[in-house]
């Protein structure tokens, strides 16, 4: 996407048409398009417009069907702004710089049949950096590349998807109709299909026969159906025992090199480029050491079935054929990373809260007995020792008692470390995946009261309503400001501000979260330990 220019070919039933965005510093390659008075400015050699835009469309750019040139014609040419693009995928994207200026030029190429093969071919007067894709009904054969001298297009006009260049370079990422991922993570195994409705079609009636679109009233019913069949599929078995899942979740997706989307709301859908995403979870009470997927469907369009196993330390990818048919992950990590909560101080005892404020009463003591001892050496060395010994007793109390005394009440220091353990704490809970285990862990941290609120807000937080509402895991928990005072019954009010960074893996793509609040909390010395009774969010900001 850092070409000059930018060459989007759309090949239809009825035209092949070419939408060009030339850079300036191409322009000379592309001469034969400019306007007369340009041209001659340029300092090219005198020719009608008329006759350069015909040698373009014979010599310089030209589109060959089935080994004859087509003729084209040039629709229009204009000055534009260019389009900014996503750098790897290509997309469309809203722009607040100054926008560049370049040359857009529209041609078509009518067809009179549907051939079976396109050869673009290129022999411009001067060197361009060209970078183009190619869509057939809708469907891009290729993710961006640059254009060579010629790149010979297959065409398969009952199903699109399956259009190809016969450079191997030129194939599109996600070409295959079907992919499967197992992702391995602590309490939770979960299995993952990408499929084509049009392909499922082929083994079990979806209703999509002689359909061009797929409508939102029947992306509900297709959901189920393909469920239905794909439980019956792919069998798994987790540390060498089958497995069943607890939940199945079927979503229609958008998916792209950069990320993958739920599509949500729902819209009707071109049929040719529909995918799913098929999900099945299963809960493990810890690390697995073995998980294995067999992949027991094959026929003449889905040889080859790109797959991967994915655990904490990354992705595995493989692919998968019917005499090698089984996706196999074994546990290498020789210590799994299973979550940790923190460790958070216990509160300070009664006994120490009170000498927080008897202390001063222990040195008054001390520092009266030490006057005593004083006046017993200058007036009556008799009553030196006793005094000595009541004045030494009274300073050793003294200093023990304002020693525990200081750890009646947290200082900012050790404030700060509980509140960023209990946030730790609150989040870590997450990472288990069966509610009970989650409220259980949050009960540590948080009071019963309190205790359905912030597992809802929290929650909340973490899934991602754009994967089909997975739950993200909780990377790093940290906390960037914190202003406490004590309060009542031993209590500390807080105005903290934290950032929390989260990531899932979903359909072959790790999606990231940052999230940063700011909250009002209260946290209570409650059965030995701090727990939070008050969490008011004030700001929540998605970075």
């Amino acid at each position: 996407m850092f070409a000059s220019t930018i060459a989007e070919i759309y090949v239809e039933d009825e035209a092949v048409h070419l939408d060009v965005e030339i850079g300036l510093q191409d322009l000379s390659a592309f001469r034969s398009l400019l306007p007369d008075e340009i041209h001659r400015r340029m300092g090219f050699e005198e020719a009608p417009l008329a006759d350069r835009l015909q040698r373009f469309l014979d010599e310089e750019f030209r589109v060959v069907a089935d080994d004859v040139p087509l003729p084209g014609r040039l629709v229009r040419i204009t000055p534009a702004e260019r389009v900014p693009r996503d750098e790897i995928t290509g997309e469309p994207l809203p722009s607040e710089d100054e926008p560049e200026t370049v040359v857009n030029a529209v041609f078509v190429w009518p067809l009179t049949a549907r051939p079976d093969s396109l050869d673009f071919r290129l022999a411009l007067p001067a060197a361009a950096s060209i970078g183009f894709v190619v869509y057939h009904e809708g469907v891009a054969v290729n993710d961006f590349r640059y254009m060579a001298a010629s790149q010979a297009l297959n065409l398969d006009w009952e199903d699109p998807w399956y259009s190809a260049f016969d450079r191997r370079a030129l194939r599109r990422q996600y070409y295959a109709p079907m992919a499967g991922f197992i992702y391995v993570e602590p309490y939770e195994v979960r299995k993952e299909i990408i499929v084509r409705p049009r392909d499922m079609q082929r083994y079990v009636d979806l209703g999509l026969a002689g359909r061009d679109t797929i409508p939102v009233a029947m992306q509900a019913d297709i959901r189920q159906k393909v469920i239905e069949f794909l439980s019956r599929h792919f069998p798994m078995t987790i540390d060498g025992q089958p497995a069943e899942p607890a939940m199945v979740r079927a979503d229609f997706l958008e998916r792209s090199l950069r990320t993958s989307r739920v599509i949500d709301p729902p819209e009707e859908l071109d049929l040719n480029a529909a995918i799913m995403g098929v999900k099945f979870i299963y809960p493990h009470p810890g690390f697995p050491d073995t998980a294995t997927m067999r992949w027991d469907l094959f026929d003449d369009k889905t040889r080859v079935v790109p797959v991967a196993a994915v655990d904490p330390t990354g992705p595995l990818p493989q692919f998968l054929e019917p005499d090698f048919d089984t996706l196999e992950w074994r546990n290498f990590i020789r210590i799994p990373v299973m979550p940790e909560l923190a460790d958070v101080s216990a509160p300070p005892g009664l006994f120490s809260q009170t000498l927080f404020y008897g202390r001063w009463l222990l040195v008054v003591i001390a520092v009266f007995l030490l006057w005593r001892l004083g006046r017993a050496i200058a007036s009556d060395g008799t009553r030196v020792v006793s005094a000595g010994s009541a004045a030494i007793f009274a300073v050793a109390a003294a200093g023990v008692g304002w020693w525990i005394g200081g750890q009646g009440r947290l200082d900012q220091a050790a404030t700060r470390d509980v509140v960023a353990g209990l946030l730790t704490n609150v989040y870590r809970a997450f990472d288990f995946r069966a509610e009970s285990d989650v409220y259980d862990v949050l009960a540590r941290s948080v009071d019963g009261d309190l205790l359905r609120d912030v597992y809802l807000e929290m929650r909340r937080g973490l899934v991602l309503a754009s994967q089909g509402g997975a739950s993200a895991r909780v990377k790093e928990v940290e906390l960037l400001e914190l202003d406490a005072e004590p309060a009542p019954d031993r209590a500390i009010r807080a105005r903290v501000s934290w950032q929390v960074r989260a990531a899932v893996g979903h359909w072959g793509h790790i999606h990231e979260r940052r999230n940063q609040y700011r909250a009002d909390l209260s946290l209570q010395p409650i059965d030995g330990a701090w727990k939070l009774v008050v969490v008011e969010i004030l700001d929540e900001v998605r970075l």
